[in-house]
């Protein structure tokens, strides 16, 4: 199933009438997070137990003790 340039403007305008001009910046700005901490994950830099990004120098401190 495709989305073509009609589908797309319908969804953006049905965006913009349910948040508004105001929060359309927040609401963008909630989106890339979210996409950039899913990316971070699916890529194994994210530390489940901590939280936080992994640090490669903390591995390779470890490796050499």
């Amino acid at each position: 199933m495709r989305v073509g340039p009609m589908e797309i403007g319908l969804i953006l305008l049905i965006i913009l009438i349910v948040f508004g001009a105001g929060k359309l910046p927040e609401v963008g700005t909630a989106i890339g997070k979210g996409i950039r901490e899913f990316r971070k994950a699916s890529h194994g830099d994210y530390d489940q137990a901590k939280g936080t990004e992994a640090k490669p120098e903390a591995d390779e401190k470890a490796v050499k003790a």
